[in-house]
């Protein structure tokens, strides 16, 4: 029953008590949404702006953590160098890496090259990685191509077969020699190659720097020259290349040949009859002997006149300049000194006392050799002799080799250079003394006059008064 007060009450709204005015006054309906934000078109756009701000977000947020990890300090504990072969894939390289210790994630890594643009860039070699390296740094010392540079050195005076055999022996360059190249065509020097480069490569290299010096040298030649060709020019430097380790001498070597090409004489060089024996391969790996010397071969220059057909070797830029511009002498013959270098003469009756010292002083140090078979012999051939036929060798045997004298030389010449570093550095030391000690001396001096320019500029109410001597 209606009014009971033991009925359960219903929850009524609160209503706030208002005025007699409020009250009679009708309540605002809200608006109803409009059609346009009702639209399917409306609803799906705000969609889409919401999930593009969410993926914005997200993006924005990765790529934040993406950079903050591309460029944190790498793994490496310490500096390593990784070789990248050619047609390494990004992903291989990555992958390479990361077996390399170099960098801990290639999924980023790549990333990274992606977004920079920098997948055509990068390029094969190898390279050297600092001590905790990022991947960004990785990636630009690939993109830039700071690959390491290995020297490949050719001595003056070895033979296009021992070149060959070097280049194949190295384990920095790759891929066969497809040809051989002509003796006597290749600049001997020391090439700035990174890891993987082509023996090939190197080959043209080196064909292509000699044909740019041999044609610089020979258009400032002297046009008074024996030589008809580029061929004669390279064959007779070669000649002087394989005579003398000394740079000092070649100029005085080429002149000796090119008096006797002159002369009509045979040149009488002993590297011809080794190079006539066993062509590229060098060295004879004896001392000559007498049947060496009258052995017929087209490059024994004891046997044939004038020069031999092609070179014995690949000579350098000194011995190319030696024979462009030969030394202005009467000398005819030279015989080795005994101390890495040789001794000129004029005549042959000077020659053979020269040679007789050379003799005296294989005996003294080595008693138990064999004397070699070229040594000159008298009657001496005229000079004036227009084809001399004599089979006599000129200018004595030296058993050593090129590359023994050379490095004879090389060691005389260290010592030399160490003796006169140890001597500068005491005069650095001595002069460095002596003006500490000046500056010292300079110093107190200046002190002095300091002080007594202040003692006598002190005024008198300040100096000490002359006692007074006692009545």
């Amino acid at each position: 029953m209606a009014g009971r007060d033991d009925e359960p009450q219903q929850d009524r709204p609160f209503v706030n008590p208002r005025s007699p005015r409020q009250a009679i006054t009708p309540e605002r309906v809200p608006a109803p949404p409009s059609r346009r934000a009702r639209h399917p078109i409306v609803i799906v756009g705000n969609a889409i702006f919401t999930i593009l701000l969410l993926v914005a977000i997200f993006v924005g947020g990765g790529a934040y953590y993406g950079t903050q990890r591309f460029t944190a300090t790498g793994p490496l504990d310490r500096e390593r160098s990784v070789h990248i072969p050619q047609r390494t894939g990004l992903r291989d390289m990555a992958d390479l890496l990361k077996r390399e210790g170099v960098i801990e994630n290639p999924t980023l890594f790549i990333a990274g090259a992606v977004i920079l643009g920098a997948t055509e860039k990068l390029k094969a070699g190898e390279y050297v990685f600092e001590k905790g390296a990022s991947m960004s740094d990785v990636l630009e010392t690939i993109v830039e191509g700071k690959s390491i540079q290995h020297s490949v050195t050719m001595a003056e005076g070895l033979t296009t077969q021992q070149i060959l055999q070097r280049l194949n022996d190295s384990e920095v360059l790759s891929g066969p020699i497809q040809r051989v190249p002509p003796e006597g065509s290749l600049l001997p020097e020391t090439y700035r190659v990174t890891r993987g480069t082509t023996r090939e490569q190197v080959l043209q290299r080196m064909t292509a720097a000699h044909k740019r010096l041999v044609e610089e040298i020979w258009a400032r030649r002297s046009q008074d020259l024996p030589i008809k060709d580029l061929n004669e020019f390279i064959t007779l430097a070669s000649i002087v290349e394989k005579e003398t380790a000394i740079a000092s001498e070649r100029t005085r070597v080429a002149g000796v040949f090119v008096n006797r090409l002159n002369k009509k004489m045979r040149l009488q060089s002993d590297p011809t009859i080794i190079y006539g024996i066993v062509g590229g391969k060098g060295s004879l790996g004896r001392s000559l002997t007498r049947a060496d010397v009258e052995q017929a071969t087209p490059y024994n220059t004891y046997t044939i006149n004038g020069l031999p057909p092609g070179p014995i070797a690949n000579p350098g830029r000194a011995s190319l300049e030696a024979v462009a511009n030969p030394s202005r002498t009467n000398e005819l013959y030279f015989v080795a000194d005994g101390t890495g270098g040789h001794v000129f003469a004029e005549t042959y009756d000077q020659h053979l006392k020269n040679v007789a010292r050379w003799r005296d002083f294989q005996k003294q140090n080595a008693p138990q050799q064999v004397q070699p078979a070229a040594s000159p012999q008298t009657p001496p051939p005229p000079v004036q002799q227009v084809q001399p036929q004599s089979t006599t060798p000129t200018f004595g045997a030296d058993t050593k080799t090129k590359e023994e004298r050379a490095a004879e030389q090389r060691r005389k010449e260290e010592k030399a250079a160490e003796q006169k570093r140890k001597a500068d550095e005491q005069k650095r030391k001595a002069e460095k003394a002596a003006e500490a000690k000046k500056k010292k001396a300079d110093k107190k001096a200046e002190a002095e006059k300091k002080k007594s320019e202040a003692k006598s500029e002190q005024p008198k109410s300040e100096q000490p008064k002359a006692e007074q001597p006692k009545q």
